[in-house]
């Protein structure tokens, strides 16, 4: 029986006296052959480590979801809400505001409100006990204004105390209204407030449309501005879920209460030309801008895909209900019918992105790929945000009806299509601070929340403002349907083809960019020219 024999040297390094004995192991000849045509053992990228799972640790996890600096792909498969992107960008303006102010224990409640409340509590114990004590004394040793002399003599050293302590801690840390002062004056934009009470004299005295038109609509972007701020001051104070509901329903208020307006006017044409005219303006030019500005500074900025794709498919469903209608153009009945079952399945589609986005999966629309668990930090109490919110929600609602209603002087007076100006111009309203924010942060390397701004604006608008507006006129008795122009249905969805091109493979640069600008201009050129067609319409009709 042939064999073989396998040698084990003995280790190296430890004397012996005598010589080493080796060790000889006869085998048969068939696992002599097995072992010699053995594989190798895998690489080292592909050996496995451990078997047993363990925890991650802080720094690993972060590397995880970042990826790697050498430049490798991006581990974490997720993407930024609206929201989460919103909250990133306040969140990074407030450690701004309190760096530049020293407020490093900043309190929307007031510090110098509780440490004295603590204080007073403290000075309440110290009687009591002090008049316990005093008590037993008076009894046992007929001693009871001693211990009443030292329980006050304390008593106003630790109240005296207190309050230079609370004092100190308050001019410090600043306060509320100081807070509110700076939410006001941190934007150079609000410098527009100036023009509120023209906006209302415009109105009040009949001045001329085209006036009234100019005035509000510089009057509402600050306002527009300072509805976002509440916003993220009122969900500072609750959860991610409450404050994701929060500002799905305040985030686009502005378009809302604009289409409101003019849908209770029954002019459906700003209607429709406003609501789509926001999707275009978030969806090419404040993309478009972002990937160009990122891509001035840095050569190739990445994202991750998954968001993305999906505010993409979504909005090529919208633009698949507002195809739909387009086939039944002779019979209005069947219009209606149809485009109120297409606006309760995109507002039930919606309502399934926040519960993905909120509930089921959100570990995965990460904050902008930023660890920081340290929880929002209000500037001004729940209180004052919510009155705020109400009270510029309110002045909105007043000054959109004013700017609504002189939206055809205007056009007459400046010679523009009805179709140019809620398209074009009306969008600019609500999503010029989206505007400034979302290509602020593409340019310091954040394409992420960027993209968070531009296509979460676009699918809240096209997912939930254009279907809410059609499902309100149900209930008023207005037949707002999701018959578009045929020449805006075919821009829209030429322009998710085109945006999704340039998000395919998760880079960006300046050119993609100045494609998405390019194309935001010509869409404005078309719809310049389109009021040849519906403004006929809408003079024949009036």
């Amino acid at each position: 029986m042939s064999s073989g024999t396998v040698h084990f040297e003995g280790l190296d390094g430890i004397e012996a006296k005598k010589p080493r004995p080796s060790l000889h192991l006869v085998l048969p000849a068939d696992s002599q052959r097995s072992l010699m045509t053995a594989p190798p053992a895998p690489p080292e990228q592909h050996r496995r480590t451990s078997l047993t799972p363990r925890c991650l640790s802080d720094s690993e996890a972060h590397h995880r979801r970042q990826g790697s600096d050498s430049g490798g792909h991006m581990v974490s498969f997720g993407g930024v809400s609206r929201f989460a992107a919103f909250r990133s960008i306040r969140r990074a303006e407030k450690i701004a505001l309190f760096k530049s102010k020293g407020w490093d224990h900043y309190d929307p409640y007031g510090h110098e409100y509780r440490l004295g409340g603590i204080a007073r509590g403290v000075t309440g114990i110290l009687s009591l006990r002090h008049s316990m004590e005093g008590s037993i004394i008076s009894k046992e040793e007929s001693l009871s204004e001693a211990p009443s002399v030292e329980a006050d003599e304390e008593t106003a050293l630790i109240g005296n105390r207190g309050q230079s302590i609370s004092d100190t801690i308050g001019e410090a840390e600043g306060t509320p209204f100081e807070a509110l002062k700076e939410m006001f004056t941190e934007n150079k934009i609000n410098a527009l407030l100036v023009f509120l009470p023209f906006a209302y004299l415009s109105h009040a005295h009949r001045w001329s449309d085209g006036s009234i038109f100019i005035l509000n609509f510089l009057a509402m972007v600050p306002l527009a501005s300072m509805l976002g701020v509440f916003t993220e001051e009122l969900a500072a104070h609750t959860n991610d879920v409450i404050g994701g509901l929060v500002n799905a329903t305040f985030g686009n208020a502005v378009e809302l209460v604009v289409a409101i307006q003019a849908l209770l006017a029954e002019d459906y044409r700003v209607v429709q030309a406003s609501l789509i005219g926001s999707v275009f303006s978030n969806l090419l030019l404040v993309l478009g801008m972002c990937f160009f500005f990122g891509g001035l500074k840095h050569k190739e900025q990445t994202f991750i895909a998954l968001g993305a794709v999906a505010s993409i498919a979504l909005l090529g469903l919208n633009g698949l209900t507002l195809y739909v209608p387009q086939q039944f153009m002779d019979n209005e009945e069947d219009v209606v019918i149809i485009s109120r079952i297409g606006a309760i399945i995109l507002i039930f589609m919606y309502a399934q992105l926040l519960f993905f986005q909120l509930k089921t999966h959100a570990h995965i629309f990460n904050n902008g790929g930023e660890d920081d668990d340290s929880g929002e930090v209000a500037l001004i109490p729940f209180s004052w945000a919510l009155t705020g919110l109400v009270v510029v929600t309110a002045i909105v609602t007043v000054l959109s009806e004013f700017l609504v209603g002189s939206i055809d002087g205007f056009c007459k007076e400046f010679h523009l299509g009805r179709s140019f100006v809620g398209v074009i111009i009306i969008p600019v309203v609500g999503n010029a601070v989206e505007h400034i924010s979302a290509v602020s942060v593409a340019y310091k390397n954040k394409m992420d929340l960027a993209l968070g701004v531009a296509l979460g604006s676009s699918v809240q608008i096209a997912l939930f403002v254009l279907p809410l507006v059609v499902v309100i006129g149900w209930f008023t008795g207005k037949e707002m349907t999701l018959k578009f122009p045929a020449f805006e249905v075919y821009l829209y969805l030429i322009s998710v083809v085109l945006v999704s091109l340039c998000l395919s493979n998760q880079r960006s640069n300046w050119l993609q960019g100045s494609l998405l600008v390019s194309t935001y201009v010509i869409v404005g050129v078309g719809i310049y020219f389109e009021k040849d067609i519906t403004d006929v319409d809408h003079e024949g009709s009036a």
